[in-house]
């Protein structure tokens, strides 16, 4: 459905555009839990913790239903500008995923900023992301090459990290990453390079500003901005990354980096497919399945998966 004039007026106050980010984080990770409850016996899950030397992670495992066999798995990494969000603010968004996909769904709770800065939350995506590949075939039965990343926003942001440093470190390679609306620059300013943050960045929900805030309280200094492992568009080498899917929206400041960042891993040899989603806001996959841009969604990411 397009957006029509009423609707852009009601997105324009619901914008904030002077909320401080900074000052609020708190609040508003209350009000995004108290937004979504977590209701454990709606769903076919557990939980569990990938243990470090200095401190545990906790995942949250999702399962179709009881009565399927799982030999897939996406490993999830949630949005929120690496500031809100956790596995309790996801579960919903979880549980539709492994239905929708027939895949088990492993979603991280990674440490937020500012309390954990940069680079806590990719370390901690990367390590949860080892475990399951060291131990994949032990644990479930599932062969490597069936595990993929997903991740929206911040975690899309994370996905694309994670196959960066598994490149990198070479411990192991995900063949597959789903990317929806990530986040992978780091200027979204008015003098960003994407037209989008400018035709996008106040009235739509997510605003310029609000990206600009979240990444001040997610680096540690300002040379982690020209680090590609917070902006990943800024790699010099994006060759041996997986095959990619991304979902950007055509209303979000975040659309032409997404899009930008998927031509650039095409240009490095990588096999990659770009959708922009028609009419719709950033973080879309968090509305009620039935809405039509959840059901397009999971039209494309099983058509990639299942390929």
């Amino acid at each position: 459905m397009a957006i029509n004039k009423a609707m852009r007026i009601a997105l324009k106050a619901l914008s904030y555009p002077d909320l401080d980010l900074k000052k609020t984080y708190k609040l508003q990770r209350q009000m995004t839990n108290a937004a979504h409850p977590y209701i454990k016996p709606l769903y076919e899950m557990w939980d569990h913790t990938v243990s470090l030397i200095d401190h545990d992670i906790p995942v949250r495992v999702f399962l179709p239903s009881k009565e399927v066999t799982v030999r897939r798995i996406l490993i999830f990494f949630h949005g929120g500008g690496w500031v809100i969000g956790n596995i309790d603010s996801y579960t919903t968004v979880c549980s539709n995923m492994a239905k929708q996909t027939g895949h088990m769904v492993v979603s991280v709770d990674y440490r937020l900023a500012p309390e954990y800065k940069f680079p806590a939350a990719p370390e901690d995506c990367y390590a949860v992301t080892k475990e399951i590949f060291m131990k994949v075939t032990e644990l479930f039965d599932i062969k490597q090459e069936d595990i993929t990343l997903i991740g929206d926003s911040a975690g899309g942001n994370l996905a694309a990290v994670v196959s960066l440093m598994a490149r990198d470190r070479g411990e192991f390679l995900p063949s597959r990453q789903i990317l929806l609306y990530p986040s992978v620059g780091n200027n979204h300013s008015e003098n960003s390079p994407y037209p989008s943050v400018i035709e996008n960045g106040t009235d739509y929900l997510l605003t310029a500003k609000r990206i600009t805030d979240f990444m001040e309280l997610y680096k540690s200094c300002e040379e982690d901005l020209q680090n590609p492992y917070l902006a990943p568009i800024l790699s010099k080498d994006l060759s041996k990354q997986p095959k990619t899917l991304i979902i950007t929206a055509q209303y979000d400041p975040l659309r032409d980096e997404g899009e930008l960042y998927g031509k650039k891993l095409y240009e490095f040899g990588n096999e990659v497919e770009i959708f922009r989603m028609k009419d719709a806001l950033h973080g879309f996959i968090s509305l009620p399945r039935h809405f039509v841009h959840v059901k397009r969604s999971y039209d494309l990411i099983n058509h990639f998966l299942n390929k």
